[in-house]
């Protein structure tokens, strides 16, 4: 039951070139950002990577975007990164844009076993080309299918061995319904605790779906647009 590992070069060793990840996060916020800064340094290539979005050109999966490493990405939002935009542009990057809540659904389906689902999201528009579709009430609904990957990658703030996660704040995010749609899911946490230190009220994501876990180091925790109040006279 101990799911510990020493860092994310060991989380990761076994990640092959070619695999889906599933990357937890909302823009610069509860990013994996050990995990990513591993795949990097081991060099693993033609990656699929399922997250919101793909961070900016100098953090987050904009690091492996830079390095030519992610074939294909399955996201929402394609903003505030400038090489995205170039090679999506050029036919470098395979993308799929999903909309949003979509998305989210898509993952948490596959998590929880259920292969497709009809929404009414996307009918009448491009995202709707070659889906089947089905009138319920009335209204049309367009078939989506499940999104899960060989590697689910998330960022927690705190973690116990046995996997157990708390996430903070809004950093929670895309993380637990990630959590639950990977093959093997690794956990990279700010601090693990002794076990019966979290509060199993509190626990966001049972260990039962996470395989390993280990402590992050140096998060940076960048903002993508800090915004100050101005000053009052």
């Amino acid at each position: 039951m101990n799911k510990v590992v020493r860092d994310a070069a060991e989380a990761i060793q076994d990640v092959p070139d070619g695999a889906t990840i599933l990357m937890g996060g909302f823009g610069l916020c509860g990013i994996p950002e050990n995990l990513i800064a591993a795949v990097k340094a081991k060099g693993i290539r033609n990656l699929t990577v399922i997250s919101n979005n793909a961070g900016v050109d100098d953090f987050g999966i904009g690091v492996l975007l830079k390095t030519r490493q992610v074939r294909k990405m399955i996201s929402t939002y394609v903003g505030e990164n400038a090489e995205f935009e170039r090679q999506f542009l050029t036919k470098e990057l395979d993308v799929e844009l999903v909309p949003q809540g979509t998305f989210a659904e898509r993952i948490r389906a596959g998590g929880a076993g259920i292969p497709a689902f009809y929404t009414p999201t996307g009918h009448g528009t491009i995202v709707a080309d070659g889906k089947e579709t089905r009138a319920f009430d009335g209204r049309t609904y367009v078939l989506e299918r499940w999104l899960r990957g060989d590697f689910a990658f998330v960022k927690a703030w705190k973690g116990d061995r046995w996997g157990n996660l708390v996430y903070r704040r809004t950093a929670r995010n895309f993380n637990p319904m990630i959590a639950t749609a990977g093959r093997v899911t690794i956990a990279e946490v700010e601090e693990i605790v002794p076990l019966g230190m979290l509060d199993p009220d509190q626990v966001h994501t049972p260990g039962i779906y996470v395989d390993r876990i280990f402590q992050g180091k140096g998060y940076e925790k960048r903002i993508e647009k800090r915004t100050n109040r101005p000053k009052s006279r």
